[in-house]
């Protein structure tokens, strides 16, 4: 029989070792990305690997959702911050883990495997120090795992002290097989090491229910999707979705969207002209602007060629997965960490601080028992990624630019931070209708601007990134680059990005050349389109408003913009631009 042919039958079998090991007959389990924890009476099984290769890792998926319903009791809320919750979540699961593996043999192989591939892939025991944590007390237990494994519960007691660690190890042993014991013993581990233990207010542990209720029916909804979460630091609901299954792409999605109207979220007259001519500074001017157009992406592509385009752009980011994925998992995480609500500690006055009570108890006259609510600083912001589509792009710098513009519109969008993705070429090369005008007009001197500009919407602030992203691929498009003329479409980004209310507004340019057009130069001197970008960026960067950024490919662009970096490889760009934008965003950091 064909792999593909069993794949149903053992969906339906790992499905009926589950309800069989939980002993919970009524069991709801859903294709989808497993939680971690699993939640109430519902679970989630990752589609069946399309290799038997990855089989033993799916089959861990399952046992361990399996070993948490049967060994796992639901207990009162426990009084701690999201990263303090993160580490108790993954020692109770490696807990169930072990006493799962102590009675099924296989499963207790499968899950070996499981966190041998995942602890491979881990470089940074900052970005995952909750799943170092669970490695930490299979080790107690000498369950099996790879050298890299030790060599990171090794740097993770480097990061604390590591006494802290063994002076707890026999009351893990001893408490293993009792959870309220096991969980306050964890609890202990946490104070020993110093690791925040802050108890939300009531107000913040009702948004958080009603958040991961919320992401519950998502998930629920969205059952087809699957991402990895085993290896991040911060609570399940935040966890950055990098990695994709890009192979589960909805075409039918792709298809349906597509014999739709314009986005809702965009006004329809933004489409029938540029409404940014009364910023242009002068002397530059505009033959005619009448065949210009400002476009959705997926206005220039077929849904077949959509499908295909899409495809292309995901075998591109598989490689750089590794790499900007944890780029942005580390930019994430400073976002959210800036969003969240902030506490000071150890006053003297304020809010009676719960997880220090037992000081009051062994001490009643210690008086730094209260915290305070600190002001949370971090601005609304939105975020403009203006990429140069003309010709000189082709290759390399366009598939980057295109992957940058995904993967970052991803995780500020899990961020609540509105992005939005544009492009900007030309028509035709060499002049088009505009250019023809002129000619019949008698070829007049210094006629200005003389090629029909493209203005490319690949992702508007307002749309979401799961609606947007099958038209990113467009970037890719054969014969959509031309020439560019980056004065003009650096004020429209302007003019939409300031029609917007949030309180920071930031643009940043990716381009990888000065402004060329073959007929506007011809047709004028030849600084013509240099010396309007150079305006228009004085005008915006004098505007105060907006906060202007570039990066050049393999040109400098220092000489244009105050705030620019030149990268001399389009490898480079993907981390560079993560790195400028976690700066950007470190200065409204609290300290």
């Amino acid at each position: 029989m064909k792999w593909a042919k069993r794949r149903d039958t053992l969906h339906e079998a790992g499905v009926s070792s589950l309800k069989a090991i939980s002993q919970k007959k009524d069991l709801i389990s859903k294709i989808g990305s497993p939680d971690r924890p699993p939640r109430n009476n519902t679970t989630q099984i990752s589609p069946v690997p399309r290799s038997s290769k990855k089989l033993n890792i799916w089959r861990a998926e399952s046992d361990f959702q399996a070993f948490w319903l049967k060994f796992h009791a639901t207990q009162d809320h426990l009084n701690i911050d999201a990263s303090a919750k993160a580490i108790v979540n993954e020692l109770e699961i490696s807990r169930v883990e072990i006493l799962g593996g102590k009675e099924y043999k296989g499963a207790k192989k499968n899950i070996a495997e499981y966190y041998k591939e995942f602890s491979e892939d881990i470089y940074d025991v900052d970005e995952n120090t909750p799943l170092i944590f669970n490695l930490w007390l299979k080790d107690i237990f000498n369950e099996q795992l790879t050298s890299k494994s030790k060599d990171l519960i090794r740097d993770l007691k480097k990061k604390y002290e590591s006494e802290n660690f063994d002076s707890l190890k026999d009351e893990f042993i001893n408490s293993l097989e009792n959870q309220r014991s096991f969980t306050g013993t964890s609890l202990k581990l946490l104070e020993l090491l110093g690791i925040n233990q802050a108890s939300p207010s009531k107000d913040d542990h009702d948004e958080s229910e009603k958040s991961e209720n919320k992401s519950e029916e998502e998930d629920l909804e969205n059952n087809e999707e699957v991402s990895d979460s085993d290896d991040s630091n911060i609570d399940s609901s935040e966890v950055v979705d990098i990695e994709m299954d890009m192979e589960e792409l909805n075409q039918e999605e792709i298809i349906s969207s597509s014999e739709g109207s314009i986005d809702e979220e965009i006004e329809m007259g933004e489409f029938n002209n540029i409404d940014y001519a009364n910023s242009i500074p002068a002397p530059y001017k505009i033959y005619s602007s009448k065949f210009d157009e400002i476009i959705e992406a997926r206005e220039l592509i077929s849904p077949e060629e959509a499908i295909r385009l899409r495809s292309q752009l995901d075998n591109l980011i598989k490689p750089h997965l590794t790499t900007i994925g944890k780029l942005a998992n580390r930019l994430q995480r400073l976002l959210l960490s800036q969003q969240k609500t902030n506490w000071d500690f150890d006053l003297e006055e304020g809010t009676l601080d719960t997880s220090r009570l037992h000081r009051v108890i062994a001490e009643p006259g210690y008086p730094l028992s209260y915290k305070q609510e600190s002001e949370n600083n971090f601005k609304d912001t939105v975020i403009t990624l203006l990429i140069d589509n003309s010709g000189s792009m082709r290759g390399r710098s366009i598939s980057l630019a295109a992957i940058c513009g995904d993967i970052i519109s991803s995780t500020f969008e899990r961020c609540s931070v509105k992005t939005e993705v544009l492009g900007f070429t030309t028509k035709n090369w060499k002049g088009g209708d505009v250019k023809q005008e002129w000619l019949k007009a008698g070829s007049p001197s210094n006629p200005g601007r003389l090629n029909d500009l493209r203005h490319i919407i690949y992702k508007s602030a307002d749309s979401s990134w799961r609606r947007s992203r099958k038209y990113f691929g467009a970037m890719l498009r054969e014969g959509l680059l031309k020439e560019n003329i980056d004065g003009e479409a650096l004020l429209w980004s302007y003019s939409r990005l300031n029609k917007r209310q949030e309180e920071r507004k930031i643009i940043i340019v990716i381009s990888d050349g000065a402004p060329v057009d073959d007929s506007t130069l011809s047709a004028n001197t030849e600084n013509y389109l240099d010396s309007h970008l150079k305006e228009s960026i004085n005008f915006i960067e004098s505007s105060k408003n907006i906060e202007l950024q570039a990066i050049g490919i393999g040109h400098d662009v220092n000489k244009y913009y105050k705030n620019a970096i030149t990268i001399h490889r389009a490898e480079e760009l993907g981390e560079v631009l993560l790195e400028k934008l976690t700066k950007l965003f470190k200065i409204d950091q609290i300290v």
